[in-house]
């Protein structure tokens, strides 16, 4: 944390959910505790937040987390819901680790939640390999399909997120643009799709409803070295 503890209200914090695509399953950034608690260090995962500066705007707060964790400057942010259940600081181990981070005894807090939407690089490990190296990174992408226990109410913030996502979605579908990256074939934004919605979704159906728009544009590019028939790729026109 970069300003003095002192600053901060211990009352009011910004976590914020960023989903990624990629090009099989919808994931989340997930960053891991710091060592404030070593014994409870490995695996302790929650979504990238924190604290409100007394002094600093909650949009600008967000902003600077989705920053910090990801390099990208100018992402799609949207604040999404605030949640403020006396539960929320009911798991002695949470308000251990944040006590200790912070110097400072803490209450019930109140968060609000953001969501932001991003294209997955291969600077940010998945699950997988994250877990599998000697260094355990202070952040990675995980299946929202597959989550460990988070910290404090961080699961459930997820899953209303993506609620959320898919009825914004619905109105809005350009927006999972955001996700995919720069060409794609017609199987991966299915995919997607059917990830955002939890359904599964007919090939001809889609092919009829989603591929014909006007801003999704084809390319003359083909898969290479693929066991089955080569896609095509096409990329997303804003």
């Amino acid at each position: 944390m970069d300003k003095d503890a002192l600053n901060f209200d211990p009352h009011v914090s910004v976590d914020c959910v960023i989903l990624g695509f990629d090009g099989d399953s919808l994931q989340v950034l997930l960053s891991r505790r710091g060592n404030e608690v070593p014994e409870e260090q490995y695996n302790n995962l929650k979504l990238p937040g924190r604290l409100l500066h007394t002094d600093e705007d909650l949009d600008e707060a967000a902003l600077d987390i989705i920053t910090s964790v990801t390099g990208k400057r100018h992402p799609l942010v949207k604040q999404f819901r605030a949640y403020g259940s006396p539960s929320r600081t009911s798991n002695p181990k949470d308000v251990l680790w944040l006590e200790n981070a912070i110097k400072q005894k803490i209450g019930r807090i109140v968060t609000i939640s953001y969501l932001s939407l991003m294209r997955i690089t291969n600077r940010t490990p998945h699950r997988k390999d994250a877990e599998t190296q000697a260094s355990y990174p202070d952040k990675a992408w995980y299946p929202v399909q597959d989550l460990p226990q988070l910290a404090f109410d961080h699961n459930l913030i997820i899953q209303d997120t993506l609620q959320e996502l898919y009825r914004m979605a619905g109105q809005q579908p350009q927006m999972l643009f955001e996700m995919m990256p720069a060409k794609f074939t017609a199987a991966q934004l299915r995919r997607l799709h059917e990830q955002v919605s939890g359904k599964k979704i007919d090939v001809r159906n889609f092919a009829k409803l989603v591929m014909n728009k006007p801003y999704i544009l084809p390319l003359n590019e083909w898969e290479q070295n693929v066991s089955h028939r080569a896609a095509r790729f096409y990329r997303f026109k804003p």
